[in-house]
């Protein structure tokens, strides 16, 4: 009884293997992203998880875009202008002040060069602004 018990034992262990190796390689090829045609519903389900998170965006968030947007259409005093007084009318976003400053300051290096966008520095934010412009430069 041992001796079959053993034997069973060896073609479990040589069987086994094999099996689960071809049971997984199997079941690689049949996931969404191995080309198939429900390729476009994982790309679909992607697309709907973005805009889902787009809708969660912080207050923060929303304010450096459209401060970044502003300072590409027009120049970074104007950017920096409204954002003293988005901060003065909305108190809660004087913590992400010096974050959104030094985001601006970067984003003025890239667009005028460090000399010139150093000239829009104000004191907004402390000097926010000014780092961003400096630590880019």
């Amino acid at each position: 009884m041992t001796h079959t018990a053993r034997r069973i034992g060896r073609t479990l262990a040589l069987v086994l293997p094999v099996v689960l190796v071809l049971s997984g390689t199997l079941a690689v090829t049949r996931v969404p992203w191995a080309g198939t045609s429900t390729g476009s519903q994982i790309l679909t389900a992607s697309s709907k998880e973005v805009s889902v998170r787009a809708k969660t965006r912080t207050p923060q968030d929303i304010l450096r875009d459209k401060l970044l947007s502003e300072l590409q259409e027009k120049d970074p005093g104007t950017a920096l202008t409204h954002l003293q007084r988005e901060v003065e009318s909305r108190p809660s976003l004087a913590g992400h002040c010096m974050e959104i400053a030094r985001a601006l300051g970067r984003a003025a290096v890239e667009r005028y060069g460090p000399t010139r966008a150093q000239s829009y520095s104000r004191p907004v934010c402390d000097t926010s602004f000014a780092y961003g412009v400096a630590h880019v430069h």
